[in-house]
């Protein structure tokens, strides 16, 4: 008769290998490739090129820096402190940075104190032997409850996932402190073009208030006609019935800078004008991949993607075996004196794995991986928005600095006609036609270059937040 030793080593062998195989089988299931940032579907430079001499860079400087207006910074301030929409988002960091904390704690034992007493009488009638008895017991013990062995990774992906959650929201409060910002910055400057404008149309009424005058006159002695005292008495009403329309533009603008703001209705001390805000530096562009990955709203769908990806981890590790464990020590005792002298202990080790869920597991996998093709797209997106706002943003100051000059010569040349058509008037050459003719054309240029100016400061604002303007002197990379 053969030995079966051999044969049963063999065996044992073949079956400590088949465990090895489905064990590294069941960890390479789980695993999920590192996280790796999809490569950026834009063009790698702006269609617009732009190499300003003096340009400052907007990641690297603060709104302060950027925003020279004493006035206007206190808006700011006041805004960022008072501004509803912003307490909003910081209440969302502060719900994601709890989450965190709370799916962080998986990854730690759970301990515990369990203090328990009790006595017990039982009367004599009831007992064997005729008399009453009575026990007592107490117990005090620690113990660690459900603590999981993480070893394929499960506990650890979902506190990645929600980590890069609270980010994504971090960056998201971050975004909308800087439109805050740029957004108080543009109804400034629309407030600041009002003013411009109505003390403009104060000065015009004035004008074709002595218009109407001197025709009237002129009428009086024969040298003018109705027509041209209609004509004039018309511009007039014209203008008055403009002033009347820039209040309410003004009332509005004012309302919507304290709802920005965020404080009750007030007039803004506006003592400065739009020719004296002093940022006209030109913002350095760079390149797409390094600013667009500058910017709050890229850098929370980005996270967003991450927390996906570790999602995919933790869906697929419920394949897995989970390894619990429970330990406790304590001590009992029938008195409180010797509480301290009977110690006691528990170890209970569990295992479960998943056999048939009806396809629940397999479902939860599919869900993860649709979620990440979302946040992909979503990514991608975002990018994608990004390049666009920057560009166009780059072809409006190129375009705004045309305009802005073009209109400041017509201006002047609006200037200098009246001037001429005055003189002309003066000498008898021609009607106060003409001279009406020559103020309606300078007004209009004014107001047109006052437009322009507003739209040149608001455009260089929004560029400042598409390029992913500083809040703070610090990098915005996470660790």
């Amino acid at each position: 008769m053969q030995s079966s030793g051999p044969r049963r080593t063999h065996t044992a062998h073949a079956r400590r290998g088949a465990l090895v195989s489905v064990a590294l089988l069941l960890a390479a299931c789980a695993q999920v490739p590192d996280f790796q940032r999809p490569s950026l579907p834009v063009p790698d430079v702006w269609p617009v090129t732009v190499d300003p001499v003096n340009a400052v860079h907007a990641s690297k400087t603060h709104w302060r820096a950027f925003f020279p207006d004493p006035l206007l910074q206190t808006l700011i301030a006041t805004a960022l402190d008072n501004n509803r929409d912003l307490r909003i988002a910081a209440g969302r960091v502060l719900e994601a940075r709890a989450q965190f904390g709370v799916t962080r704690a998986d990854e730690t034992p759970t301990l515990s104190l369990f203090g328990t007493g009790n006595a017990t009488r039982v009367p004599g009638s009831l007992g064997t032997d005729g008399a009453a008895t009575t026990t007592r017991r107490l117990d005090l013990s620690v113990t660690s409850i459900s603590y999981e062995l993480d070893f394929w990774g499960r506990v650890a992906n979902l506190s990645e996932a929600a980590r890069a959650s609270y980010l994504a929201t971090e960056e998201a409060r971050r975004a909308t402190v800087l439109s805050l910002v740029s957004d108080v910055a543009g109804a400034y400057f629309t407030l600041l073009q009002m003013e411009e404008l109505i003390t403009l149309t104060r000065t015009t009424v004035q004008l074709r208030e002595q218009s109407v005058a001197v025709i009237a006159k002129a009428m009086e002695a024969g040298g003018a006609y109705d027509y041209e005292y209609q004509q004039a008495n018309g511009l007039l009403e014209a203008t008055r019935a403009n002033l009347a329309a820039l209040a309410h533009q003004r009332a509005v603008s004012t309302n919507h800078l304290n709802f920005l703001v965020g404080q009750v209705a007030h007039e803004p001390p506006i003592n400065g004008s739009l020719d004296k805000q002093g940022f006209d530096a030109d913002l350095a562009p760079g390149l797409p991949a390094e600013v667009l990955l500058m910017r709050p709203d890229v850098m929370a769908a980005e996270q967003r993607l991450v927390a996906a990806h570790a999602n995919i981890g933790a869906a697929r590790a419920a394949f897995m075996p989970k390894v619990l464990l429970t330990a406790g020590l304590g001590l009992a005792s029938q008195g409180l004196l010797g509480l301290f002298r009977g110690g006691a202990w528990m170890f209970q080790p569990a295992i479960s794995m998943p056999l048939f869920d009806g396809g629940r597991t397999a479902a939860g996998v599919d869900v993860a991986q649709a979620r990440k093709v979302i946040a992909v797209a979503e990514y991608e997106r975002a990018i994608q928005q990004a390049f666009r706002e920057v560009a166009d943003l780059l072809s409006a100051r190129a375009s705004l600095s045309r305009q802005l000059r073009a209109s400041s010569a017509n201006r002047a040349a609006q200037e200098r006609r009246l001037e001429i058509a005055q003189a002309r008037y003066g000498a008898g050459l021609i009607s106060y036609l003409e001279v009406l003719d020559g103020q309606r054309e300078l007004v209009s240029a004014q107001q047109t270059s006052s437009q322009i100016r507003r739209a040149q400061l608001e455009s260089a604002a929004q560029l400042y937040k598409a390029l992913g303007g500083g809040l703070d002197g610090n990098s915005h990379a996470h660790s």
